[in-house]
């Protein structure tokens, strides 16, 4: 089965090697058409401590690293800025 690759803003940096990103995820109810908006916040492993706070990043499912991480960061797409 393949990874689930997604972009995401990342809403908190303050954990070492840790991030939290939110995924929002832009959805059409199927009965009355409105356009709906899922925010999800997931932890992401990220080695070299790169992505800041309000950065767009691009992160991949991966196996368990830890009680709550289950994502690691493959690229800064976009930096916010300063």
């Amino acid at each position: 089965m393949p990874r689930r690759v997604e972009i995401g803003i990342v809403v908190s940096d303050k954990m070492n090697k840790t991030r939290v990103v939110e995924l929002i995820r832009v959805k059409s109810h199927p009965l009355y058409d409105k356009v709906i908006k899922k925010k999800k916040k997931v932890y992401v492993h990220d080695e070299k401590n790169e992505s800041k706070i309000g950065d767009k990043v691009k992160i991949i499912e991966s196996r368990p690293l830890s009680k709550l991480k289950r994502w690691r960061l493959i690229e800064v797409v976009e930096r916010i800025k300063e």
